[in-house]
């Protein structure tokens, strides 16, 4: 079997934690890949050079059936992994050593037994939704496609607005800071700070979240997941501009974007037993007595 791995230089770690990581990887016999910018973290902290041969850069590229990818860092260097999978259908697994991580989910002490459950077909898989974006770029993104949310938001002092529409049908437009389109799996990052809902990861819908709306009527609002979003950026005074996931775009006044489920899926690796319940009550103390 094969792991891809994936990090960022900011993510903080030790040479001890990753001369483990890579003899837990040796114990089970795993071939791997590494990023380009993870080599040189290799190389000073852990004196680990990978050869060229084990090297890969803005994409995977083409893998052995059965190859995993595993993210080690938060949720974040999750999100810019998932990208560099192009839309291929390869499982993806979060060792989080990030704050909060919802993605991240495996802890990243018990590594032995992480990848034995990986080497034994022990992990369960989640196919997750994804969205696909088309409209007015400024600069062309290397990828469409988008895990947690998409958003336009505000660049400076003025409001923006935002004309939304869901299947020809106008919504409302929003004046604000912006609009985030959210995926069932974005439920719990930026859109939950707007004031979003949690919302279960096999739920098929999407979630309208405005982001400080000058209108205090204005809530999030829950579409079908096969419901084709249509939003009319307008910029007075300000500027504006896009994310898709961690990636941020400019974009001219007067822009126009398309918003649908992709087609292609994520397949969320997760340790045995260890559920999205689960992942709330820890992740946010749910039912933790303050008193105590």
């Amino acid at each position: 079997m094969k792991i891809i791995l994936f990090s960022c230089p900011q993510v903080p770690r030790t040479a001890g934690e990753l001369r483990r990581l890579f003899d837990a990887l040796g114990a089970f016999g795993f071939d791997y890949a590494v990023n380009e910018e993870f080599v040189p973290t290799m190389r000073e902290l852990a004196g680990i050079d990978p050869g060229p041969e084990r090297i890969y850069g803005g994409c995977v590229g083409e893998q052995p059936e059965g190859t995993v990818m595993v993210c080690y860092g938060g949720d974040g260097t999750l999100l810019e992994g998932v990208h560099r999978l192009c839309g291929a259908p390869m499982p993806v697994l979060g060792i989080n050593a990030g704050h909060l991580g919802f993605l991240t989910g495996a802890p990243s002490d018990g590594l032995d037994r992480l990848f034995g459950q990986i080497a034994g077909g022990r992990l369960s898989v989640e196919p997750r939704a994804m969205l696909s974006v088309g409209g007015d770029f400024a600069r062309q993104p290397d990828s469409l496609l988008a895990l947690n949310e998409f958003t336009v938001q505000r660049h400076g002092a003025g409001m923006i607005a935002v004309e939304t529409y869901v299947d020809g049908q106008m919504v409302a437009t929003y004046h604000g800071d912006g609009l985030i389109v959210s995926t069932p799996t974005g439920s719990t990052a930026y859109s939950l700070s707007a004031g979003g809902p949690v919302i279960a990861p096999a739920c098929r819908c999407l979630v309208l979240s405005p982001l400080a709306p000058h209108n205090l009527t204005m809530r999030p609002v829950v579409i079908p997941d096969g419901s084709v979003i249509s939003l009319r950026v307008r910029v007075r005074h300000s500027e504006a501009f896009v994310t898709l996931d961690n990636r941020t775009y400019p974009i001219p006044p007067e822009a126009s974007f398309t918003v649908r489920r992709a087609e292609e899926r994520i397949f969320l690796a997760v340790p045995h037993n260890i559920s999205f319940y689960d992942t709330l009550r820890n992740k946010m103390m749910w039912g933790v007595d303050i008193r105590s």
